[in-house]
């Protein structure tokens, strides 16, 4: 049985690997783990020992077919547990994500089944990320930032680069969250701003940070 610690790498891993075309290295592990290179090195070997993940000095990690299966396994936990606390347990979006950290780790696949049923059977967690059904098969959105919407064009938002509390809450300042309507009205090329307006007719001005860090589809 693995240990929380060494399921955190794998998820690590896998979600540096979604993002990241080069090869994931031990500075980015530690980067995302907030912990020392020395550190990582030390347990990729152990998950290498383990037929975890494959494991080359200077080339790199990637998962293994094992490792990925855990990873996916443990994504799907973290997300169903925010959906259960944002639909059910009425948590703010910004609130859940660390709560749901220490819920991913709980073992029983019998749970997890009936958590997935009493949701009735979600696709998206509540920052928009794709849940993975239980043989691993995740839907994604075709979507894109809505930094490069042109003008006049109405986008829903389907989910978020940055998750971080800070960000959720300046989002929610401005009413912006899942399934939004947004309409681009203009995009100012002194600074890549843009002016849209919402459903309810809010027009606001949203910095390209801000525009960069929201998926959207086209309607």
């Amino acid at each position: 049985m693995l240990s929380q610690t060494e399921e955190n790498y794998l998820k690590a891993i896998y979600r540096i690997g979604l993002s990241n075309a080069k090869s994931v290295n031990t500075t980015l592990i530690a980067k995302k783990l907030e912990t020392k290179p020395s550190s990582v090195t030390d347990m990729i070997q152990k998950l290498a020992e383990k037929e975890f993940i494959h494991y080359e000095k200077y080339k790199g990690v990637s998962l293994t077919q094992k490792g990925k299966k855990i990873a996916i396994e443990i994504v799907r936990k973290h997300r169903l547990w925010e959906v259960f606390l944002v639909e059910k347990l009425n948590y703010n979006w910004d609130e859940v994500h660390e709560i749901a950290e220490q819920l991913e780790h709980i073992k029983s696949d019998s749970l997890v089944g009936k958590l997935e049923e009493f949701l009735d059977f979600p696709k998206h967690d509540p920052h928009g990320d794709p849940i993975p059904d239980e043989n691993g098969n995740i839907a994604h959105h075709k979507k894109v930032m809505l930094s490069s919407v042109e003008n006049n064009t109405s986008c829903i938002v389907i989910g978020v680069k940055d998750s971080s509390s800070s960000f959720l809450k300046l989002l929610d300042t401005y009413t912006i969250n899942i399934n939004s309507e947004i309409m681009v009205l203009d995009k100012f090329d002194f600074d890549n701003s843009l002016n849209i307006k919402l459903s309810n007719e809010n027009k606001l001005t949203l910095s390209e940070k801000v525009s960069s860090n929201i998926f959207v589809y086209i309607k």
